[in-house]
C-alpha cells in the first residue's frame, strides 16, 4: 500500500511539474504572441498598413506639357501639337501577329517599326499598351476605328508631340526635341516616362529644365499582378515655362528668303544686343527628330557639303579679311604708332625683306591716311598699320570687341573662333614672323571668326559699349535682360577714335571711291555705314597676277568669300548687319547689296519716324581724293 501510494504521489507530482511547465510554455508563448500583436497592430501599425496600400495603390507620374517658345511678337515657334496614336494591348490581342498582319494592311508599318513592335512586346507584361504608330492622319485613325473588330486590341490614343510652325526658317535657333538616352535619365523619373522628350539643340537645350516643367501625380487602384482596376486621385502637374526669344519670325522669314545656299546673315540691335534675325542656308525641318531620323535621311544630310544640319551663324568659322581692318586701326591708335593723318603710300604692293605682299588695287592707291585706307580698303595701309602694332595689341583689341571671346548667346555648341597672338604660335612649337603679322593686318592668316562675332564687332563699334549677343528676352512672362545701352560697360575707347572709324564706314557706303557704293540704302532710311571683306580660299600666285588672273574663271568652290559688316542708321545707330557669301567672289559684289536689302528690310519692321539726312560728326581735315583700285 505504502509502495502504492508513494509511487502515485510521485506520478501526481511529475504531472504537476509537467501541467505547470506546460502552462508557463503556453502563457510564454501567448505572451510572446501578445507582444507581436502589439508590435505589428499598435507600434508598427502605421507602417503596414502604408506597405498593404502601397500594394494596391500605384502612384505613377503624368508629363507635363512641355513649355511654348515665342518670338519677340508672342508668335509661338515651337509649340505643342495632339499626336494620335495606335496602340495594342496584347492581353486582349490574342494572336498579336495576325493583328499587326492586319494593321499593316490599312496602315502600312515599315521593317523598323514591327520589329520595334514584336520587341516592345515580349519585354513588357501583357496587359501594358505597346505604341504601334505615332503621328497618325484623320484618313488612318478612321481606318482603325472603322476595322476595330478585326483588330482586337488595338486602340487609339492620344498624346502630345512638339510643333514647330517656323519649320526650317527657326531651326538652327530653336533646336529640336528628342527622346532622352540613358545618360540624360540620371536621378529624374520624369525622363523615364513613355513619349518624353528632351532639348537637343538651340533654345530647346539651353532652356530644357525650365521649359520641362513638373510632373503630376495619378493614383490607381491594381490588383496583385499590376493590373489597373480604377482610377482614385489625379494631381496635374505643373507645365513648362514659356520662354520668349529676341528673333522675329516674320524678319527671320524675310532674311532666309534672301539668302542663298551657303550664305549667312546675322541682325543684331546694336543698342542692347538682343539678337532679331539669324539665317542660314540651307536649314532642316526640325519636326524629323520628333518622329526619328531614318539612315537614308542622316547619310542624306552628312552627304551635303553644305551642312544643313550646322548652324553657320555661331558655328561656321572664317577669315574676316578686309572687314577687320578697323580692328587694326582702332589698335594702332591706341597703341599711338600714328596719328589718324598720317599717310602711308601704296604702289600696289608691299616689301617686307625679301617678301613682297600685294594690295588689292594692282597699280596702287597712292598716299592715305586712316580714314581713306578704310575707304579704298586699301591693304598696304594695313599691312604697314600691324607691323607697327604687333599681333598681340591688335589681337586685345579684336578680344574687346567681341572676337575670339566666348560670347553669352543660349545656343550651346557656339565656337568662339580665333584670334592668334604669339603666345598662341609658340605653344604649337613654332615662332611669330613680322611676315605673320603683316598678314593678319588684312584679316587672313590664322584667323577664325564667326558671322555672330563679325555682327558683335559692328554693333560695339557702333554703341561704344561691349553689348553681349543674346536670345533669351523673358521666361515665364519675366523679362530677363536690358533693354538700355547703359546696361553695358564702355568699350574704354576714345570718342574721336570711333567717330573716326564710323566716319570711314559711312565713307566706305556713301562717298564716291568708296568700295561699297552700289550699298547705299533707299532715301527715307538714314545712311548706312560698314565695310567689305573678300577672303581667299585658294592662293592667286604671283605668275597669275601678272597675267591679269581673273577670280571669276575659277571654279566656284575655289572663289573667295564675300563679307560685309554694317550699322545703321550713322547719326543713330540702332541695328547691325553681318553676312557671308561663301565663295561670293568679293564682298562689294555679293556680300553689300545683300546686307543693304538685310538693313531695308530691318527698318521696315520696325520703322521710326524718317530721321534727318546723315551728318558726318567733326569733319577731318580734307584730302586728295585718289582714284580707287577695284572694289575690296
Amino acid at each position: 500500500m505504502t509502495a502504492t501510494r508513494k509511487e502515485e504521489e510521485e506520478r501526481r507530482s511529475v504531472f504537476t511539474r509537467r501541467a505547470l511547465l506546460l502552462g508557463a510554455g503556453q502563457l510564454g508563448a501567448l505572451g510572446f504572441l501578445g507582444y507581436r500583436l502589439n508590435k505589428l497592430q499598435v507600434e508598427e501599425g502605421d507602417r503596414y498598413a502604408t506597405l498593404a496600400e502601397e500594394n494596391r495603390i500605384s502612384a505613377r507620374l503624368i508629363a507635363p506639357p512641355r513649355g511654348r517658345i515665342v518670338d519677340r511678337e508672342g508668335k509661338v515657334v515651337a509649340g505643342n501639337q495632339l499626336n494620335w496614336r495606335a496602340v495594342i494591348v496584347a492581353e486582349h490581342a490574342r494572336d498579336v501577329n495576325a493583328v499587326l498582319t492586319t494593321f499593316n494592311q490599312l496602315v502600312p508599318l515599315t521593317d523598323t517599326e514591327r520589329a520595334r513592335v514584336d520587341r516592345d512586346v515580349r519585354r513588357r507584361r501583357r496587359f501594358v499598351p505597346v505604341i504601334v504608330r505615332e503621328f497618325l492622319s484623320w484618313d488612318e485613325m478612321a481606318l482603325i476605328e472603322m476595322n476595330a473588330p478585326d483588330l482586337p486590341g488595338v486602340s487609339v490614343d492620344v498624346g502630345q508631340t512638339r510643333e514647330y510652325p517656323e519649320r526650317e526658317h527657326m531651326a538652327h535657333i530653336v533646336g529640336y526635341v528628342a527622346p532622352p538616352a540613358e545618360a540624360d535619365i540620371g536621378d529624374d523619373p520624369l525622363l523615364e516616362l513613355p513619349g518624353i522628350r528632351v532639348g537637343r539643340a538651340g533654345i530647346e537645350r539651353f532652356h530644357d529644365r525650365s521649359l520641362r516643367g513638373r510632373a503630376g501625380t495619378v493614383r490607381l487602384e491594381v490588383n496583385a499582378v499590376g493590373r489597373v482596376i480604377r482610377e482614385l486621385d489625379r494631381r496635374e502637374g505643373q507645365p513648362g515655362q514659356d520662354v520668349q526669344i529676341s528673333l522675329d519670325a516674320e524678319l527671320q522669314r524675310t532674311v532666309r528668303a534672301r539668302c542663298e545656299e551657303g550664305t549667312t546673315a546675322v541682325v543684331m540691335d546694336c543698342r542692347n544686343g538682343e539678337l532679331l534675325a539669324m539665317a542660314t542656308q540651307p536649314s532642316f525641318d526640325p519636326h524629323v527628330f520628333n518622329a526619328g531620323v531614318s539612315q537614308a535621311q542622316w547619310r542624306e544630310w552628312t552627304s551635303q557639303r553644305v551642312t544643313p544640319l550646322i548652324n553657320k551663324a555661331t558655328n561656321g568659322l572664317y577669315a574676316p579679311g578686309s572687314t577687320f581692318k578697323m580692328v587694326v586701326a582702332l589698335a594702332a591708335l591706341e597703341a599711338k604708332v600714328c596719328t589718324p593723318y598720317d599717310r602711308v603710300p601704296c604702289p600696289g604692293y608691299y616689301d617686307l625683306g625679301d617678301t613682297r605682299f600685294h594690295c588689292h588695287a594692282r597699280y596702287g592707291h597712292g598716299a592715305l591716311d586712316m580714314r581713306t585706307g578704310i575707304k579704298l580698303s586699301c591693304d598696304c595701309y594695313f599691312y604697314e598699320m600691324a607691323k607697327r602694332t604687333g599681333i598681340d595689341r591688335i589681337a586685345a583689341m579684336a578680344n574687346r570687341l567681341g572676337l575670339g571671346v566666348d560670347l553669352e548667346i543660349e545656343l550651346p555648341g557656339t565656337r568662339r573662333g580665333l584670334v592668334p597672338t604669339r603666345a598662341w604660335r609658340q605653344a604649337q612649337g613654332k615662332p611669330w614672323n613680322l611676315g605673320d603679322t603683316v598678314v593678319h593686318g588684312i584679316g587672313q592668316g590664322f584667323y577664325q571668326l564667326t558671322p555672330l562675332s563679325l555682327a558683335t564687332m559692328a554693333a560695339r563699334i557702333a554703341s561704344g559699349r561691349a553689348v553681349q549677343p543674346h536670345l533669351t528676352r523673358g521666361l515665364a512672362g519675366r523679362q530677363v535682360r536690358g533693354v538700355r545701352p547703359e546696361d553695358w560697360p564702355s568699350l574704354g575707347l576714345p570718342d574721336r577714335d570711333l567717330r573716326l572709324i564710323r566716319e570711314a564706314m559711312w565713307a566706305v557706303v556713301n562717298e564716291e571711291g568708296g568700295t561699297a557704293r552700289t550699298a547705299r540704302l533707299p532715301q527715307g532710311m538714314g545712311q548706312m555705314a560698314g565695310k567689305t571683306g573678300t577672303t581667299q580660299v585658294r592662293r592667286v600666285s604671283r605668275e597669275q597676277r601678272e597675267r591679269g588672273f581673273r577670280v571669276e574663271s575659277m571654279p566656284r568652290e575655289w572663289r573667295p568669300h564675300a563679307l560685309f559688316v554694317a550699322f545703321a542708321p550713322m547719326e543713330n545707330p540702332q541695328y547691325a548687319v553681318s553676312v557671308i557669301v561663301e565663295h561670293g567672289t568679293s564682298g562689294s559684289g555679293a556680300a553689300a547689296p545683300l546686307a543693304r536689302d538685310i538693313m531695308a528690310d530691318t527698318i521696315n519692321r520696325f520703322r521710326n519716324p524718317p530721321a534727318a539726312p546723315a551728318r558726318v560728326a567733326e569733319a577731318l581735315p580734307p584730302q586728295r581724293l585718289l582714284a580707287p583700285g577695284p572694289a575690296r
